[in-house]
């Protein structure tokens, strides 16, 4: 028994590694999100249909696991997959590993595409250290203390975001760390791939005109002076 972390594309079907494509064709059982996204996924790489699909996702992760659970102790090997990039990464992945390892089950990660990663470095900003802190709260008060709580922190910040709420979210991070360096990145790896660089203050304004669709993810420098705008005192 085994379970296999399979990292799948976060746009570019050819990022997927012949490594998680033979992981996925071992699998007596496929645990996914979305069940009709890992069919197309299979369907391209010519991956015949497992056993049992299983569907683990927000919500149903306690008595999926369970079963998943059951499963690899019956003997068989499980892959978990998320839609995109890494399973347990603002996925509910992460408890079912947690809970395969607590019941001894050998656990192997098959490496792939990372939007926090790829969108670091594609931001230009420090890579020597970062903090990944998912989605941020929707309600006003919870999103000024997210940003808040980073304010003196030295690390690169990264985080997930609905393309209909970049703007509320640059401008929220504007109002509590200063007018810093960013990057805003939009459907990385797909056909319209966009990174917009500059200080928060400048993508604020560019993000009330994006476009309402795509993946977003958003990399805010950490409190360094030459990351921070200066702006000029009043005489």
């Amino acid at each position: 028994m085994k379970l296999n972390i399979v990292a799948t594309p976060i746009g570019n079907l050819d990022d997927m590694s012949p490594r998680g494509v033979q992981a996925l064709r071992d699998a007596d059982v496929i645990a996914c999100e979305d069940t009709r996204r890992t069919r197309a996924l299979l369907s391209h790489f010519n991956v015949p249909r497992p056993e049992s699909f299983v569907s683990y996702r927000q919500g149903n992760e306690a008595r999926a696991g369970q079963r998943l659970i059951d499963m690899l102790e019956s003997g068989k090997h499980v892959a978990l997959c998320s839609d995109s990039g890494f399973p347990g990464i603002s996925d509910p992945g992460y408890r079912l590993i947690r809970l395969a390892i607590e019941r001894g089950i050998d656990i192997q990660v098959i490496p792939g595409a990372s939007s926090v990663t790829t969108a670091l470095l594609a931001s230009g900003l420090s890579t020597s250290s970062f903090t990944f802190k998912g989605y941020p709260p929707r309600k006003p008060g919870a999103l000024k203390r997210f940003f808040e709580d980073e304010k003196d922190h030295p690390h690169t910040l990264i985080v997930f975001e609905s393309p209909v709420r970049v703007y509320k979210t640059l401008q929220a991070a504007l109002a509590a760390l200063g007018d810093r360096e960013a990057a805003v990145c939009f459907e990385l790896t797909k056909k319209f791939e966009r990174v917009t660089r500059g200080h928060l203050k400048d993508l604020c304004i560019t993000g009330s005109q994006e476009p309402s669709k795509g993946e977003v993810t958003i990399v805010i420098a950490g409190n360094n002076p030459k990351y921070l705008r200066n702006t000029p005192s009043a005489s």
